[in-house]
């Protein structure tokens, strides 16, 4: 007869070995977005750093040329003091000091501003040809500065400087093709193109009627070249104020860059996220209105950045705009920069109008970009 074991009496059994851990597995998404996250990265510094480098070398590069070492020197002595005297002559300083620095800050503001402008409103849009001038902001502008400069207090705004009247009508032009757009409580895309051409070509037409009207042929000359663009009226405070007004316009744009990236799809996409079409692209249009403006009361009507740029930087980093908002701006700023620099060595000492130079180093750029797209586009 088996006698049962006492409970207290039976060996303990080994609690069973614990499960191995599970391995880290990485999906093919995580590991491609981590890529595009440090793609990305690697292109905004590597644009930064050619920024940086551009600033001091294009202050020295004009009709007196100035060694970029001496630039930095008398930019240090400026700001930090500590430089010895005779390193540099006066005339030099005031050449880097009044002259080039605010002129290259200026178009750096200026170039960052425009390709922002650029990539907002091809998204507004979904027009690959969208640029500030197709919101008639920039006719509007040189519409009242022509005026400014033509007629003076004839005009009614004799006490008005040119740049407080350029960007009165940049505001003008803003707001009228945004009342032509609006229907009812809706915006569409394509009322938005018709309205800014529209608008466009009116102010167009109206220039060229008062620089007609005008008996000054120099006054003419002027407001000709104003309207080509150019960085000869930057100061330092002028150079201050874009920068301000760009940083903002970049702010905003990245706070909404979600949004906007709803918006490219298509206004079916943005509303299924709860984004309404019609309301994001008034702020945004009011923004880069604003923006737009601010741009051309410093330099002028200035083409082909807002066009060329947003382009090449959808194809360094793709379209997202968290990424494309930063790297546009780079990339604006620096082509600008060096777009000045040609304007004002090519010819000198006589200085080429902006506009005519970033339209000839635009254009084959857009044939580039032409030949590139898709065939089916």
């Amino acid at each position: 007869m088996m006698t049962q074991l006492d409970p207290a009496l039976r060996e303990p059994r080994s609690a069973p070995p614990p499960p191995p851990p599970a391995p880290l597995v990485f999906s093919g998404d995580d590991l491609e977005h981590d890529r595009r996250t440090r793609h990305t990265t690697l292109w905004i510094a590597a644009l930064l750093a050619a920024l940086l480098v551009t600033l001091p070398v294009a202050v020295g590069l004009g009709p007196v040329a100035i060694e970029a070492g001496t630039v930095l020197q008398i930019l240090r002595g400026h700001l930090f003091g500590g430089e010895p005297p005779g390193s540099w002559t006066d005339s030099e300083e005031s050449i880097v000091l009044l002259l080039r620095v605010p002129r290259v800050l200026l178009g750096a503001a200026v170039g960052a501003g425009l390709a922002l402008a650029g990539v907002a409103l091809q998204a507004l849009t979904r027009n690959i040809l969208a640029e500030p001038y197709l919101l008639g902001v920039t006719s509007g502008a040189s519409t009242l500065s022509a005026a400014s400069i033509l007629f003076g207090a004839s005009a009614g705004i004799g006490s008005a400087s040119l740049a407080g009247s350029a960007f009165a009508g940049a505001l003008a032009a803003g707001i009228a093709v945004f009342l032509l757009a609006r229907v009812g409580s809706q915006m569409t895309s394509t009322r938005l193109v018709l309205a800014g051409v529209s608008v466009g070509y009116v102010l167009h037409a109206l220039t060229s009627l008062l620089i007609f009207a005008s008996d000054d042929p120099n006054a003419g000359r002027s407001v000709l070249f104003w309207t080509l663009g150019s960085l000869t009226q930057a100061t330092g405070q002028s150079a201050l104020v874009t920068w301000a007004v760009v940083l903002g316009t970049t702010a905003l744009l990245l706070l909404w860059s979600r949004p906007l990236d709803a918006l490219a799809i298509g206004d079916s996409t943005a509303q299924t996220l709860g984004i309404s079409p019609a309301k994001l692209r008034a702020a945004v249009m009011v923004v880069t209105a604003l923006c737009v403006g601010a741009l051309v009361a410093a330099s002028g009507g200035i083409g082909f950045v807002g066009l060329i740029i947003p382009h090449i930087a959808r194809l360094c980093v793709g379209s997202t705009h968290r990424k494309l908002l930063p790297v546009a701006a780079l990339l604006g700023a620096i082509f600008l920069v060096w777009a000045d620099v040609l304007a004002r060595t090519a010819l000198a000492p006589q200085e080429l109008p902006l506009g005519i130079v970033t339209a000839l180093l635009g254009a084959p750029l857009l044939f580039v970009l032409v030949r590139k797209l898709n065939p089916t586009q």
